[in-house]
């Protein structure tokens, strides 16, 4: 080992990751009597921070270091075990949580003043009357407008306690006027189930972006409205999930599964395998479904799809996907910081692991998943590399495969470098920020379309997608735009949907030029003949 002054960051991270499992969740054997005696280890730990705080000839910040620490430890571990500091744990046990306590608004910052977006429906802004295009001016005592505040602040000032009031004044351009409301603070869903429509007659589309606490009633909530709407058929959209509860996934792959199928198991680092089986409480069994996944959907996605696959049930389509196979549990550190420290492997029904190796380092393990768009695996399938030693076999004899992903049944490549960047202008909000101002501008303009008149006769005119070209320019972004104008203009309708009507019906609109959901229905089409033909000869 090197001597030198570098020597106590091995040694601190040695001792906090000691510490780190004192939290009791693992139910680790040992007594409290056991786990608390002296440790040179710890001792060590204990003097070292002493002299830093009272010795040391600057005035240094322990905390900073033992946080530098954890993290430097758990990088050692896993690609998936991480420190959550306390500055950000509230922010991340409200997403997963899937709600926070506030008035129930979308905003942007527009000219220095808070412009709503829109508000959440049934939320306390909705029913009081608040509108897209409304300035909010004052909250209370306190002024927002001319400050140009930063969106974290204000969001601290309109959250609260449930139940508090906070009285805002209020401008609204469309009638040039000023009104005062008191809104009462209450409960606003952070929604995991971005989207759902009918996409056919008989084929529904639910859109998921995490799997947080509230996703699994998000999901039957939907799934009870597109069957009440005729759907026999499903698509479940997993594309750029990266995860969340295990318990939640498996919730939801008991929807598609039989009684007593397998949906996982996992082990840990003592041998003991836990195992979970599907109820007889599904409300999709029996029912075509295909699941779209794509390279960055992981975690309780891969669950989702692997069980399913696994099991011979639906249609996996798409690209393969990221390739986690740890599972993680969160445990407080007593000082308002938590790890999610990896517990376990989980493994498909047929035994298939489908983790990405991770022997040589953080760094090393997402370099290797970037050289898949390098490698052409997004372009093509037979460029996707397997082991012969990670074949699996279905109970129909299908080949899956193990240690990297979830290859789909169904491949659909990757868009151009054009459309993808496309893509990821909507990603980051540029035609969503580019519709909001146009909007500004004369909102009274789209006041006499109803939701399926702008759905089945409303076009993007040329004046506007040239403005958006204009506007992406002024951003020092340059395309080939004439080339994809289609594609563009469907993107502001989609955009202009979601702002005067739904995020449903933005996905409904944006999914009518998505490979994936093309592919989907020219899949579905052989299978739908098929049953007719077997009709007709019974």
């Amino acid at each position: 080992m090197k001597k030198s002054r570098y020597i106590w960051p091995s040694v601190l991270a040695l001792a906090l990751a000691i510490g780190i499992f004192i939290g009791g969740k693992l139910h680790f054997n040992d007594t409290p009597e056991k786990l608390f005696t002296t440790n040179s280890k710890k001792d060590k730990l204990n003097r070292l921070i002493d002299y830093i705080d009272y010795e040391y000839v600057d005035d240094i910040n322990t905390d900073s270091i033992v946080d530098v620490t954890v993290n430097n430890i758990l990088e050692k571990l896993d690609p998936h075990s991480v420190y959550i500091p306390k500055n950000e744990m509230k922010r991340v046990a409200e997403n997963m949580k899937g709600d926070f306590v506030g008035i129930g608004i979308n905003f942007y910052m527009y000219r220095d003043t808070i412009t709503v977006i829109r508000t959440v429906e049934n939320g306390p802004s909705y029913n009081k009357g608040i509108l897209a295009g409304d300035r909010i001016m004052v909250a209370d005592e306190d002024t927002l407008y001319g400050k140009r505040l930063p969106s974290d602040r204000i969001v601290d000032i309109l959250k609260g306690f449930k139940g508090t009031k906070v009285k805002l004044q209020v401008y609204r351009k469309s009638q040039d006027k000023y009104f005062t409301v008191t809104v009462k603070r209450d409960r606003i869903p952070i929604r995991s189930v971005d989207a759902y429509y009918m996409l056919t007659q008989n084929m529904g589309y639910i859109k998921i972006n995490r799997f947080a606490e509230t996703t699994y009633r998000e999901f039957r909530d939907a799934i009870r409205d597109l069957q009440q709407q005729g759907a026999s058929k499903l698509v479940l959209d997993l594309r750029d999930n990266p995860g969340g509860y295990l318990g939640i996934a498996e919730q939801l792959a008991d929807e598609f599964l039989p009684d007593d199928k397998l949906i996982l198991y996992t082990k840990n680092k003592k041998g003991q395998v836990d195992s979970t089986y599907a109820t007889s409480r599904g409300s999709f069994e029996d029912k075509p479904v295909y699941v779209l996944i794509n390279e960055r959907s992981a975690s309780a996605s891969e669950i989702i799809a692997g069980a399913l696959q696994d099991n011979d049930i639906g249609t996996i389509v798409g690209r393969r996907s990221f390739g986690k196979g740890l599972v993680q549990r969160e445990m407080e550190l007593g000082d308002g910081s938590a790890v999610r420290l990896t517990v376990s492997r989980y493994y498909t029904p047929t035994g298939r692991s489908i983790q990405r190796d991770y022997q040589n380092g953080i760094q090393d393990y997402y370099h290797k998943f970037s050289q898949r768009y390098n490698s052409g695996e997004l372009i093509s399938v037979d460029s996707i590399k397997v082991a012969d030693s990670l074949k699996f076999k279905t109970p129909k004899g299908k080949i899956v495969y193990g240690g990297g992903g979830i290859i789909p049944d169904v491949f659909v490549p990757i868009g151009t470098n054009e459309e993808e960047a496309i893509e990821a202008l909507e990603g980051r909000g540029f035609f969503s920020r580019f519709i909001f101002e146009h909007l500004e501008e004369d909102r009274n303009r789209y006041n006499s379309f109803t939701r399926d008149e702008f759905y089945n006769g409303f076009s993007v005119d040329d004046i506007v997608f040239d403005r958006f070209i204009d506007y992406v320019l002024s951003l020092k972004i340059k395309l080939d735009f004439y080339d994809y104008e289609e594609i563009i203009k469907l993107y502001l309708k989609a955009n202009l949907a979601e702002q005067l009507f739904s995020p449903n019906l933005h996905a409904k609109v944006k999914g009518l030029a998505d490979p994936m959901l093309k592919e989907v229905l020219k899949v579905d089409q052989p299978l739908l003949q098929q049953a007719d033909a077997v009709e007709e000869v019974q």
